[in-house]
């Protein structure tokens, strides 16, 4: 067993010596079983909120209305949730009722996919009445019981299952994908910042290009924000290399097959709920990729751009032109690395400087003069020294 599982054995224990039951549950479990990392560990129990709180001496109100405490205990903290039943959902996506209940399998039997409704106890033995370790051998993503029931509750799954795909290169089976298929226009109920974080983890999985074949075969483009009618430009992604492209470059890809405009690409990622810095990164990558295609990197948009910016745009170059070969970044970023400052702040004169050595009061020619230091200091013209700079203005009379 690994050790977040380990570290919080006693966690466990203190729930069963208070004569509750207590498990591990959900993705940890699963991706214990694929070997993968694993992040949190989550615990379901017998134990009431209110129990659990009597347990712990530390903890927090998190969720407590749908069962989860958060447990801080030495120097961890632990989300344990009450075993509950749900009542009808509504919106096709939240429970109208939560029932706290005191049976595993009956919480088991909630949940979204066999593969994430498996149990484990303390000792590592896993309680699995729904096969799901068999649906992780077949790497099939199936849920547990009838799959359109599944997505009628809650309408989001259908975007899980997808990500699923992309991120651990199952199958969906048959009976599930159909019942995607058919209910696929249930997203339309879903918060769109819920489908961002569903959306950001498929572009990021291994297996993308065949989530987004999937998002295609099952019309989902018609129900995310600026993607319908856009099959044609999709399938283009699709022809692109994509391994190893960040979330952030993979968003600016898709911006780019879908041949939007600059004026639009702001209220594409707005309606996608994206932060505004997000926004702005995006904006740029693209802005230095379409100044790429017309000529190579000079030294001061390398600069401009800054390290993140420029190594995200050069990428994307590569990979839409089909280039193999990584020798142009370890060049530029050679360049940059050479470069006499990396950031404005960096000049060693300020607006203040300026005023003083013209006897000059504020105003725009600060601006102009400040920007005509920085390109010759980045030209390699000027040294950025500050007697030098004073003496370098005062030689070209530039006032």
């Amino acid at each position: 067993m690994k050790e977040q599982f380990l570290a919080a054995v006693p966690v466990i224990e203190k729930l069963e010596a208070a004569g509750f039951e207590a498990y591990f549950v959900g993705g940890a479990v699963r991706d214990l079983l694929l070997n993968k990392e694993i992040n949190d560990v989550d615990i379901a129990t017998s134990a009431t909120p209110e129990e659990v709180k009597q347990i712990f001496s530390k903890t927090v109100d998190v969720g407590i209305e749908h069962g989860t405490v958060l447990v801080l205990y030495q120097n961890q903290s632990y989300e344990i949730t009450t075993f509950r039943t749900e009542a009808e959902y509504e919106d096709f996506r939240r429970p109208k009722a939560v029932s706290f209940i005191r049976n595993l399998k009956e919480d088991l039997q909630r949940r979204d996919f066999t593969m994430n409704a498996i149990a484990m106890d303390k000792d590592g033995n896993l309680i699995d009445p729904f096969k799901g370790e068999l649906s992780i051998k077949n790497q099939v993503i199936q849920t547990v019981g009838k799959a359109a029931d599944r997505f009628q509750e809650d309408a989001l799954r259908m975007m899980r299952a997808v990500r699923f795909v992309s991120q651990l290169s199952f199958r969906i089976e048959d009976e599930t994908l159909n019942a995607l298929i058919n209910l696929v226009h249930l997203l339309d109920n879903i918060a769109v910042e819920r489908k961002h974080t569903e959306f950001d983890k498929l572009l990021l999985g291994d297996n993308r290009k065949q989530a987004i074949q999937l998002i295609l075969k099952t019309n989902m483009n018609s129900y995310l924000p600026g993607l319908s009618n856009q099959e044609a430009r999709l399938k283009l992604m699709l022809e692109y290399k994509l391994d190893r492209l960040t979330t952030r470059e993979m968003w600016a890809l898709l911006v780019f097959c879908l041949e939007l405009k600059s004026k639009d690409i702001e209220g594409f990622l707005r309606d996608w709920r994206s932060p505004i810095k997000e926004i702005r990164e995006i904006q740029l990558i693209l802005h230095y990729l379409d100044k790429r295609f017309e000529e190579s990197w000079s030294s001061y948009d390398l600069y401009m751009a800054t390290k993140d910016i420029f190594l995200s745009a050069e990428v994307l170059y590569l990979v839409i032109k089909g280039i193999e070969t990584k020798d142009t970044i370890y060049q530029y970023i050679q360049v940059y690395e050479g470069l006499p400052i990396k950031n404005r702040s960096e000049m060693d004169v300020t607006g203040n400087d300026l005023m003083e050595w013209f006897n000059k009061s504020g105003g725009p020619w600060i601006k102009e003069l400040l920007l005509k230091i920085e390109q010759a200091i980045l030209a390699g013209s000027l040294i950025n020294q500050k007697k030098m700079i004073k003496e370098w203005l005062l030689k070209c009379n530039h006032n």
